[in-house]
């Protein structure tokens, strides 16, 4: 059995990490870090020296961003394989989450592993656009594309529209990759979830 840190939990509905520590937050919060860990958890066990030249380190200091993820239970040391000559890493879980502390250092590192996440996805709508989205088939253009939807919710209505969301998506995320019909391929859905700042109109009680 192997065992997890104590700053993270499981249980939520697409099986993700939850990370609670913000020194966790603060570790992940660096480039390479957060494409070891996505390449991890999309492609599945890897060495250092197979990571490399996708997350944009040598295999000596990839090795090091492993370790130091290792400390706080993101990623750990996935089964030998038979012909094992460098040590094989795995993400702990297929997805990860963290939410905002209570106190001041808390809610630094979350902005600070925030900040780090937007930068690292804000490319990738362009990228679609003009790399992907002239090579699909008709069949996949007419669902994709983006959505702007503008809501007024409370704070306990947004979490709800997100736990639905949710719902919706976890039979899709956590099923086993035998049970995906034929022609099915990789969809990235990006949601962005961006409370506006308060406006007081005329009229509007406070």
């Amino acid at each position: 059995m192997r065992e997890h840190s104590h700053n993270m939990e499981h249980g939520n509905r697409l099986g993700d990490i939850e990370i609670t520590d913000p020194k966790a937050m603060r570790a992940l919060a660096h480039p390479v870090r957060l494409a070891i860990l996505e390449r991890l958890q999309r492609h599945g066990p890897a060495t250092a020296t197979q990571l490399s030249p996708d997350v944009g380190a040598t295999p000596s200091v990839t090795s090091w961003h492993l370790r130091h993820l290792a400390g706080f239970g993101l990623v750990q040391d996935a089964e030998a394989a038979a012909d094992r000559r460098e040590r094989r890493w795995e993400a702990v879980a297929r997805g990860f989450r963290f939410g905002m502390p209570a106190d001041e250092a808390g809610q630094s590192a979350a902005r600070m592993l925030s900040r780090e996440m937007f930068a690292r996805s804000a490319d990738l709508p362009h990228r679609w656009v003009t790399e992907t989205e002239p090579e699909l088939d008709p069949m996949w253009r007419k669902p994709a594309g983006l959505a702007n939807t503008r809501v007024v919710v409370s704070p306990d209505e947004l979490a709800a529209i997100e736990d639905a969301i949710q719902g919706v998506l976890a039979p899709y995320v956590t099923r086993d990759p035998a049970q995906r019909p034929s022609g099915s391929r990789g969809v990235r859905l990006l949601r962005y979830v961006l409370p506006e700042a308060h406006e007081e109109r005329a009229g509007e009680s406070a």
